[in-house]
């Protein structure tokens, strides 16, 4: 059974996605979305009805997009961002940013720390699976792009890194 949290993420992510439609089917229960206001449906088993009802609504879609899309395009708007030399480090996929393992440990990586191939710079988590992304290039981090908690799509610059 599909939690209303796990479905607004689902939402989310969707939504800020290129992607323009979405089945996700567990234990009987499917979640069907479409983007552009067409369909937002779950269909579950006989016995899990009752949550349907509060989940078959398709006007939270298109009021997801606004903020989330107005808070992103400031960000990738630094001057730094558009230096050549600077190698990015981008998101594998959709999903959601942290900059550290947990909320009590400190970030993985900073402005100015030293990166090899395999050092760990962030997890972005997608459906509750938590990837830990590599730097794979040598060299100092310039600019942390993304910030913790934020949604980030696919190919979207999270660092940018001096190599050496």
């Amino acid at each position: 059974m599909f939690k209303i949290q796990e479905i607004r993420e689902i939402i989310k992510l969707v939504d800020s996605s290129s992607i323009d439609e979405f089945v996700y089917e567990v234990d009987g229960a499917k979640v069907k979305l479409k983007k552009n206001g067409v369909v937002v449906t779950e269909t579950v088993a006989p016995k899990k009805e009752e949550i349907a009802p509060v989940v078959q609504q398709s006007a939270p879609v298109a009021p997801v997009a606004a903020p989330a899309k107005v808070e992103e395009a400031p960000a990738p708007a630094t001057p730094a961002s558009n230096d050549p030399s600077l190698h990015k480090i981008v998101s594998p996929m959709v999903g959601t940013f942290y900059a550290a393992p947990n909320p009590d440990s400190p970030a993985y990586v900073k402005v100015g720390d030293k990166v090899g191939d395999e050092t760990i710079v962030c997890i972005v988590e997608a459906m509750k699976l938590f990837n830990e992304i590599e730097a794979e290039v040598k060299g100092e981090i310039v600019e942390v792009l993304a910030k913790d908690g934020d949604l980030v799509e696919y190919g979207q610059p999270l660092f940018l890194v001096k190599a050496e």
